[in-house]
C-alpha cells in the first residue's frame, strides 16, 4: 500500500487530483451498460409498425407480380395457351372451391408430406448421432448420406414403384430417401460445430451415452439440427410432388402434384398455374407456422434475436 507517514492515501489522493474516476464508479458504470444490453424490451409492438414492417412488403410483392403477369398477358408477347391470365386462375380457384375438391387436393399432399417427414425424423435423428460420434461408421455412411443428399429426388420414383407398387408406400419412400439425408448431415454438422470443451465438462459432470446426446450434444448441436430439419422437409416435399406428378392411380387418390400433371395432360394453363401456387402456397405456410417460430426460439434462447 503506498501512503505517507501522516496517514494519507497517495495513489488515491493522485487520482484524486488527476481527476480520473474511482474503479468503483467505473464498474457501476460498466455494470449498468451491460444491464441496459441485457434488457428484453417487453412492451407491444404497434399495430402500425407491424403492417408497415411484416404485412406490407408481402403485399407490395404480390401485388407487383401481378401487375406484370396482368401486363403480359394484355401485351400479348405470350399465347394465351402458354400463359394463362390471373382471373383465369381465380376462375379454377374457385370452380375447385365451390366442387369441394380444392381441399381434399390440399389435405391428400400435406398429410403425405407432414407423415413421411415424421418418419424421416424418426430415422434421421439417431442416424446422424450414430454417423457424428462414432468414427467408423461415419467414414462408412458419411460419404454416402452426402451422396444421396445430392442425388435427385425424382430419380428414386421409378425403382420406388417398381419395388412397392402404386400406393402410398411408394410415396412415403421416396420422401423416406429425400428427406433422411438432409437431416441426419444437418445433425451431424451441428455437432461438428459444438466446442469441444463443452463435450469434456460434460464428460466430467457424468452426462454420457444417452444422457450426454439429450443434455450437451442435441442442445450444443440445435442450430445445425434445424438447420437441416428445413432442408429435410424441402427435400420431403419435392420429393413427394415429383411422385405424385409421374406415378398416377386411382387408388392413390389427386394431390397437388397429380392436379399439376392433370393441368399438363388437358392442356389447361389455368389448372397448372393453380397448382404451382398451392404448391408454392404450403411450402410457405410450413416454414411460418413451424420452422419460423423454431428459429425464433432457438436464437431467442441464445441471446442472438435482435429486435430493431
Amino acid at each position: 500500500m503506498a501512503s505517507t507517514d501522516t496517514g494519507v492515501d497517495v495513489t488515491k489522493g493522485d487520482a484524486s487530483a488527476a481527476g480520473e474516476p474511482r474503479p468503483a464508479s467505473g464498474l457501476a458504470g460498466l455494470e449498468a451498460g451491460l444491464d441496459a444490453l441485457d434488457s428484453v424490451q417487453t412492451g407491444r409492438t404497434p399495430l402500425r409498425e407491424t403492417l408497415t414492417r411484416k404485412v406490407l412488403p408481402p403485399l407490395t410483392a404480390i401485388a407487383l407480380v401481378l401487375v406484370i403477369w396482368q401486363s403480359l398477358v394484355w401485351s400479348g408477347t405470350v399465347p394465351d395457351y402458354k400463359l394463362a391470365s390471373p382471373a383465369e386462375v381465380w376462375g379454377e380457384l374457385r370452380t375447385a372451391w365451390l366442387q369441394g375438391t380444392l381441399l381434399d387436393y390440399i389435405w391428400t399432399s400435406v398429410s403425405r408430406g407432414l407423415l413421411g417427414f415424421l418418419l424421416a425424423l424418426v430415422i434421421g435423428t439417431p442416424l446422424g448421432l450414430l454417423v457424428a460420434r462414432v468414427p467408423f461408421v461415419r467414414a462408412a455412411i458419411g460419404p454416402v448420406l452426402s451422396g444421396l443428399q445430392s442425388l435427385p429426388s425424382v430419380a428414386w420414383v421409378p425403382p420406388a414403384v417398381i419395388w412397392l407398387g402404386l400406393d402410398d408406400s411408394m410415396m412415403y419412400a421416396v420422401i423416406l430417401l429425400g428427406a433422411v439425408p438432409s437431416i441426419a448431415n444437418g445433425l451431424v454438422a451441428g455437432i461438428d460445430q459444438i466446442p469441444p470443451l463443452y463435450l469434456r465438462a460434460g464428460r466430467t459432470l457424468g452426462a454420457t451415452g444417452l444422457r450426454g446426446a439429450w443434455h450437451i450434444v442435441m442442445p450444443g448441436a440445435l442450430p445445425g439440427y434445424l438447420a437441416g430439419l428445413k432442408q429435410g422437409w424441402a427435400f420431403a416435399w419435392r420429393s413427394l410432388m415429383a411422385a405424385e406428378i409421374i406415378a398416377s392411380s386411382p387408388d392413390l387418390g389427386v394431390g397437388l402434384g397429380q392436379l399439376l400433371e392433370n393441368g399438363r395432360t388437358n392442356s389447361s394453363m389455368p389448372q397448372v398455374f393453380l397448382a404451382i401456387f398451392l404448391i408454392l402456397l404450403v411450402g410457405i405456410a410450413i416454414d411460418l407456422l413451424i420452422f419460423s417460430p423454431l428459429e425464433r426460439w432457438v436464437l431467442r434462447s441464445r441471446g442472438l434475436l435482435v429486435t430493431r
